[in-house]
Order: structure tokens, then C-alpha cells, then sequence
């Protein structure tokens, strides 16, 4: 399990939607539009489900002993 991130588009940074999920729950859902507080800007950032990612640790974490890049 991992959390839905989005970007700020005003400061660049990572930001999460508070929606807790896996990577293939979520590339499976209907298309949705949302709204997440920026606590970098402090403005409402809206997004689509296609402009987040998950953010899961444990395959961040298992990735790096690999060898390979940070998903």
C-alpha cells in the first residue's frame, strides 16, 4: 500500500492526496478529478487520476538494494 501523490505546480514539490491505495488498484480505476490543499503554496491543487502517481516505500526501498532507480 501507498500514497497517492500529486505535484505542486507551483513550487515543484511532491504532495499527498491522503488517498492510501497500491499502484495496480489505482491504474485500474475509472478516470476521476480531485482536489488536494497544498501545504508548500497553500492553495487547492486540482488533478486528474492520470497526473498522480503511488508512492509505495517498500518498492522505493526494494529497488535501490537492486541496484536499480528509485520508482
Amino acid at each position: 500500500m501507498g500514497m497517492v501523490m500529486v505535484r505542486c505546480p507551483q513550487t515543484g514539490h511532491a504532495i499527498s492526496t491522503g488517498i492510501k491505495t497500491d499502484r495496480e488498484s489505482f491504474r485500474r480505476s475509472t478516470v476521476f478529478f480531485a482536489r488536494t490543499p497544498c501545504p508548500f503554496c497553500r492553495a487547492d491543487h486540482a488533478w486528474f487520476a492520470r497526473d498522480a502517481w503511488v508512492d509505495e516505500p517498500s518498492i522505493r526501498v526494494r529497488r535501490r538494494r537492486g541496484g536499480g532507480s528509485p520508482a
